[in-house]
């Protein structure tokens, strides 16, 4: 049995795959299994894929029988992997050469932790990086590890036995499921922050980061949280009213900002170069 599995849920995203493969292939701990569940991809996914690994057995590849989403994708990768611990990995991002080597010595050094996780860096969409974003240690039940500002961040990796102990991803969510599962798994057992910069991700014009799926992203975010306060039985109605603006409010606050935009007062300062603000508007 591999030390650790890697677990890829694809969905047209073959043709990121080989800079995954090749971080893979490149870790400093060898002992490894990667789970590739492809969840009905519409293009040539699999064989580009099937293409890259070659012959390289650590690699099991794996089909749904139709699109199923990705709450049901992943919570299904859990099930065919082989290891105690686990962590995903998006075919479109990569890791970094001695990712697995710490995460699995955090682990052994925290048999207690349900959760290790770490920084990511962000990448452009050929993977060059572009910044860092730092997590953030959740010692208690409070609004950070709600997951708002990525406190819990990639790589994101669990003990199985713990993982078990919960209800697991839920697979009616559409997006936002890990945050669902991250709230589960803070609130089974003690989960611990590595300061290290282990994930690259990509961003690119498809992916959940872009603007389009930005507000779908909040919306499922929100049923996540709904469904934690209910397992835990407390009120977020005051945190849904101080971070949610209506459409009404937002389109008002907008139309007042164009207004200024284009008043004739404006337009002269900007061309007197008065308000250095004016070209962020």
């Amino acid at each position: 049995m591999s030390k650790f599995s890697i677990l890829i849920a694809n969905y047209n995203n073959g043709h990121f795959f080989e800079q995954c493969c090749q971080s893979l292939v490149a870790q400093t701990e060898t002992d490894w299994e990667a789970v590739i569940l492809d969840d009905g991809s519409t293009d040539n996914s699999l064989e580009v894929i099937k293409k890259i690994i070659g012959d390289d057995s650590r690699f099991k590849i794996h089909q749904n029988d139709q699109n199923r989403g990705i709450g049901y994708t992943k919570k299904r990768l859990i099930g065919l992997a082989e290891a105690e611990i686990c962590g995903f990995l998006d075919p479109d991002d990569a890791l970094a050469p001695h990712a697995l080597e710490i995460v699995l010595k955090t682990h052994s050094e925290y048999p207690e932790a349900g959760l290790v996780y770490s920084n990511f860096v962000r990448c452009d969409e050929n993977l060059n990086p572009l910044s860092v974003h730092k997590a953030k240690q959740i010692t208690e039940l409070d609004q950070s590890y709600f997951n708002f500002n990525a406190e819990i961040s990639h790589f994101v990796t669990f003990k199985k036995k713990i993982y078990e102990q919960t209800s697991g991803i839920d697979s009616f969510l559409k997006i936002a499921e890990d945050k669902d599962w991250y709230m589960k798994m803070c609130e089974t057992a003690p989960v611990k922050y590595i300061d290290e910069d282990l994930y690259l991700y990509r961003i690119h014009d498809s992916g959940i980061s872009t603007t389009k799926n930005a507000e779908k992203a909040l919306f499922w975010h929100w049923v996540a949280m709904i469904k934690m306060a209910e397992r835990r039985n407390i009120s977020i109605e005051d945190l849904f009213i101080q971070s949610y603006v209506p459409k009404k409010k937002y389109d008002q606050a907008l139309n007042q900002l164009n207004h200024v935009k284009n008043s004739r007062w404006a337009k002269l300062g900007n061309t007197l170069g008065l308000f250095k603000i004016f070209k962020k508007l």
